[in-house]
């Protein structure tokens, strides 16, 4: 699923399907060379509306289904190695499975909690492109508005327009791809980095592709839509994120960090994707190179209420949700992306993947069901995410009709 990342090197896991979806290393495996693509016509958007609560093919949570969930997720665990998970789900008249597994600190032994503190990576954009529709709920800007109006010097700046950006179809370099940008944040991954820096590595490539000619996931969009909002606010992105999306939405758990900071208590997070090759501890990195793309901080519960927030529109007018939610395609079918948000086998909602942690917080309009994954490593599995592993567990349980991601794995070695 080509959303989850925010991974570094390996940006070519499968995106729509085996990450799910998005993190701020932005799966792009063809995006090398594309600059000549030929220009396609763009697919119409597809409208997907949240559906009543009816409760269809929801199970209750009861004990037997939770010790087959317990089941599911520790054969995962076993699979993969990841050292922590916890695993939340909620659906009205149901009941509700919420349960962790194996360490949040692999020096001290300490067990995972359900209220650690991790961080979320590329569910991050679901805040920013909030905060960016905000803007267009006050008529202060306009989606078919050109990214050249607020921020120079972008290639194609006359021509992509925010709502392209927002939806990961203007064409432009994904930084977090970079080999010079790999090289200098894994020689010291706690440096500080800036938004026009970031876009430095974006814009001495190529673009790919003209815009709106297809979907293609680039951190370097996130970066964009992040100014625009500084430029229009007069405020840092940071602060605008806080009060007019986490004070408004009741979360009191998160956080736009400015450091590398971690609010207690939270979970130690380990990743491979080093200098070394070799897994280390990964919790202090800076993740100023993520920033709107991929820094925040949060937490099981926050990610619970804002799972359905988000696909709900609880913080938007109606029509501009339903823009929100128009989605187009990406890689499977059965799957879409909007503007910031994705719908993957009718689960609404944005995944996370940062060096150390991996989210999936996702919502069930049919059921009124919420699932939140939240994982202490990054590291793959035979080129597969591994909170899509997890993901897919629990919904072939709870959820057979809408598996998520609904696709066969790829076979080790073909992506």
């Amino acid at each position: 699923m080509k959303p989850t990342h925010i991974r570094l090197r390996r940006a070519c896991v499968a995106a729509a399907a085996a990450g799910v979806l998005v993190g701020p290393a932005a799966a792009v495996c063809a995006a090398h060379g594309a600059a000549t693509a030929p220009a396609v016509s763009a697919p119409s958007p597809t409208p997907v509306t949240p559906t009543p609560d009816t409760g269809a093919g929801f199970p209750r949570l009861t004990p037997a289904v939770a010790a087959r969930l317990d089941a599911a997720v520790r054969q995962v665990m076993r699979e993969t190695k990841v050292p922590g998970v916890t695993v939340g789900l909620w659906a009205p008249g149901k009941g509700s499975y919420v349960k962790t597994f194996g360490v949040a600190d692999k020096a001290t032994r300490a067990p995972m909690a359900t209220d650690l503190h991790v961080r979320i990576g590329s569910e991050t954009k679901t805040f920013t492109v909030t905060a960016l529709l905000q803007l267009v709920d006050q008529k202060k800007i306009g989606l078919d508005e050109p990214i050249g109006k607020y921020v120079k010097g972008v290639p194609n700046g006359d021509r992509i327009t925010l709502r392209q950006l927002a939806g990961m179809r203007s064409g432009l370099f994904n930084y977090s791809l970079d080999g010079d940008f790999i090289k200098k944040l894994q020689a010291d991954p706690e440096q500080n980095f800036t938004p026009r820096q970031l876009l430095d590595y974006a814009f001495k490539h190529p673009v790919q592709f003209p815009p709106g000619a297809r979907f293609d996931y680039s951190n370097t969009n996130l970066i964009l839509l992040g100014l625009v909002v500084e430029k229009v606010t007069g405020r840092p992105l940071h602060e605008v994120i806080t009060e007019k999306v986490l004070a408004p939405a009741g979360l009191r758990h998160t956080v736009f960090p400015t450091s590398a900071a971690l609010p207690d208590p939270y979970a130690h997070g380990y990743t491979d994707q080093t200098a070394s090759g070799k897994i280390e501890d990964s919790t202090h990195w800076n993740p100023s190179w993520a920033w709107a793309a991929g820094a925040m901080v949060s937490d099981l519960q926050d990610l619970r209420s804002w799972a359905r927030t988000l696909a709900t529109g609880g913080l938007l007018t109606p029509a501009t949700q339903a823009e929100r939610l128009k989605t187009t395609p990406m890689d499977l079918p059965g799957d879409g992306y909007g503007l910031g948000i994705f719908n993957v086998q009718g689960w609404i909602g944005h995944n996370g993947s940062i060096p150390g942690y991996e989210v999936l917080p996702v919502y069930l309009p049919q059921a009124q069901a919420t699932m939140v994954i939240l994982l202490n490593t990054d590291d793959q599995y035979e080129n597969q995410e591994p909170s899509t592993l997890f993901g897919q567990a629990v919904t072939s349980i709870v959820t057979p009709d809408h598996v998520y991601p609904g696709h066969e794995p790829p076979a080790p070695g073909t992506r």
